[in-house]
């Protein structure tokens, strides 16, 4: 299920300087997930979908919550 949380800049500046530092020391998988948590820019939610599809963005747990607000709830089933 995609995450619909949204967050300030601080926090998302907060999340990708953390997501960075498990890069460095070489955490890919805790890298990806911390990124994913950061919301999806609703123009590259867009893209996403009408290239990769809905379930893609669903299935992989992007944070759409900026989508969401700006295209509807529905967005990902229309």
């Amino acid at each position: 299920m995609p995450q619909t949380q949204t967050m300030t800049l601080d926090e998302k500046l907060t999340i990708s300087n953390k997501a960075c530092a498990l890069l460095q020391a070489g955490d890919r998988e805790g890298y990806s997930r911390l990124t994913r948590s950061i919301p999806l820019p609703p123009y590259l939610a867009k893209v996403f979908k009408e290239k990769v599809g809905a379930d893609f963005l669903i299935n992989n747990g992007f944070n759409l919550s900026e989508a969401e607000a700006e295209f509807g709830s529905d967005w990902l089933t229309n």
